[in-house]
């Protein structure tokens, strides 16, 4: 059981996919600009996350090892379509303000990495708590970035005014504004780790 949650919460803190490997940070950039973008993709990568990783883990075991990656993207390909066609039935506003960046998760190094580096080479219980946790920690690293950007770009935060009479910083809610604030919150983090070391 210690494993499994050192799999869990080592995809939030230590191999968080943003502020630790540096991976996914197109979609990152570019849904990163309102809450409800980042809670949504977060949601669809966790999902594709879970179930690729999972079904990977299931049928290693019969995927020839040359054709190994096309088999892979097939099957991250197949959880994408769903979540693709889950959002346009259910959510068509989102579906709308995500765009490409949702049929692009079949690409995503993050998915592919953990099919690559992990899933193929655990057990399914591993691989499961593996593709939660970096699911998850993706999914925080967007509301953060997405939280400060909405604030300090529009003054709000999921549509709600914090503060009357706030002065937004429109750089903030343009792809420049992410590029800042990623660059400060790795910065950050990365000065963090290097005083408890």
């Amino acid at each position: 059981m210690k494993k499994l949650v050192k799999e869990f919460t080592k995809g939030i803190i230590k191999e968080n996919p943003t502020f630790v490997l540096a991976l996914g940070l197109c979609p990152t950039l570019a849904v990163s600009v309102s809450v409800a973008n980042a809670i949504g993709m977060g949601v669809a990568a966790t999902f594709v996350l879970l179930g690729s990783s999972v079904i990977i883990s299931l049928v290693k075991g019969f995927i020839p090892g040359k054709i190994r990656i096309p088999c892979f993207i097939v099957i991250i390909a197949t959880f994408v379509t769903i979540t693709e066609l889950c959002l346009k039935a259910y959510s068509p506003v989102l579906d709308r303000a995500l765009g490409i960046y949702v049929p692009l998760i079949v690409v995503n190094c993050i998915v592919l990495g953990r099919a690559e580096a992990f899933a193929c080479r655990n057990n399914l219980a591993s691989a499961f708590f593996d593709g939660l946790g970096m699911g998850v920690g993706f999914t925080l690293a967007l509301i953060l970035i997405s939280a400060i950007r909405e604030v300090l770009g529009s003054g709000k935060i999921l549509g709600h005014t914090l503060v009357n009479g706030f002065e937004p910083v429109f750089v903030f809610g343009m792809p420049s504004g992410a590029l800042l604030v990623i660059g400060l919150l790795l910065g950050l983090f990365n000065l963090i780790k290097n005083r408890k070391t």
